[in-house]
């Protein structure tokens, strides 16, 4: 005998269909759960003046368009910088496990991770949404280092997280090579994965051709939530399915006001607010609130086929 699964099966003339009962809320990292960049603490332990650093990078597109003729990502060329000083003995010691160790020094707005805690518990309480395994789930997508993601307190509330990967030197001194990117355009990937299961089943890829009714999250359950027009592509995806988009921007910076008001004025979001996820602000109450409604979308559509020409669903045992 199997264990007992928290999963319905509908049977219609012996046709399985698949009950979409997750809600997955997907966070940006930096300028989204965080005030300012999640490498800040590095630079200043290693004295290393984050605005001088940073316009090096800006520059390089640039620089080695004209000097070699080569297009470069301006979204994850920063790791070959990080690199570079790491191989330099700027970032002597710069190891994957003294990034995971950063995680704990990050600067995160009010209200994180208390957030995630009372999302994942919110539908407990709800019997209907208990019977019908309605749940939420957290995922994080970051241009930044998985690693110092993986060091934070959110990972014990997060289902799986993307971000950019390094390799180590054969010593395991410093961090040596790149391993893996991810950028503000294949973020869609990342959510693409999620939608198809990628992360729960080894056997399905991003390339699977899956129907919609065994895909594991629907588009429509997604909340997307991220800090400004970097994260267009993944808002068009989002919201472009029916999923709902949400953007932060930090207490008093008018500009970043003005970039997610942009946002909502050219129907990429459907709601922005200050960076304070604390109980009572409108961050909280919009997105907790959004996942009720989507809540309630999916108990109706399960209670409607009960009603129509389905037989009750049954646990797996």
């Amino acid at each position: 005998m199997c264990p007992k699964l928290n999963t319905y099966i509908v049977i219609i003339i012996s046709k399985e269909i698949i009950m979409k009962n997750i809600i997955a809320v997907i966070w940006d990292f930096d300028k989204t759960l965080i005030n300012g960049y999640m490498q800040d603490p590095i630079f200043e332990d290693y004295q290393i003046d984050a605005r001088e650093f940073w316009k090096e990078v800006n520059a390089l597109p640039k620089k080695y368009m004209e000097e070699q003729n080569v297009k470069v990502n301006p979204d994850t060329i920063y790791l070959n910088q990080f690199i570079r000083y790491a191989q330099e003995g700027k970032f002597q010691g710069l190891n994957n496990e003294k990034l995971r160790g950063y995680g704990a020094r990050q600067n995160f707005y009010n209200g994180i991770p208390e957030i995630f805690k009372h999302t994942k518990e919110m539908l407990k309480d709800d019997p209907v949404c208990e019977e019908y395994n309605i749940k939420v789930e957290h995922y994080i997508v970051s241009t930044g280092f998985a690693e110092v993601i993986r060091g934070t307190e959110l990972i014990q509330y997060v289902e799986n997280i993307w971000g950019c990967e390094l390799i180590e030197d054969e010593q395991r001194e410093h961090i040596n090579e790149i391993g893996f990117t991810i950028d503000n355009s294949t973020k869609t990937r990342a959510l693409f994965e999620i939608n198809k299961g990628v992360n729960k089943d080894e056997g399905i890829s991003v390339n699977s051709k899956l129907s919609d009714e065994l895909r594991r999250v629907d588009f429509r359950n997604m909340i997307y939530i991220a800090d400004g027009p970097s994260d267009v592509p993944a808002f068009s995806v989002v919201k472009g399915r029916g999923g709902a988009t949400f953007a932060i921007y930090p207490k008093g910076d008018e500009k970043a006001f003005a970039q997610v008001e942009k946002l909502r004025e050219d129907g990429r979001i459907d709601m922005f607010a200050e960076a304070d996820y604390s109980e009572g602000t409108t961050a909280y109450m919009w997105i907790c609130h959004k996942i009720k409604e989507f809540a309630e979308i999916i108990k109706q559509k399960e209670q409607s086929k009960r009603s129509g020409n389905y037989s009750t669903p049954t646990h797996l045992v």
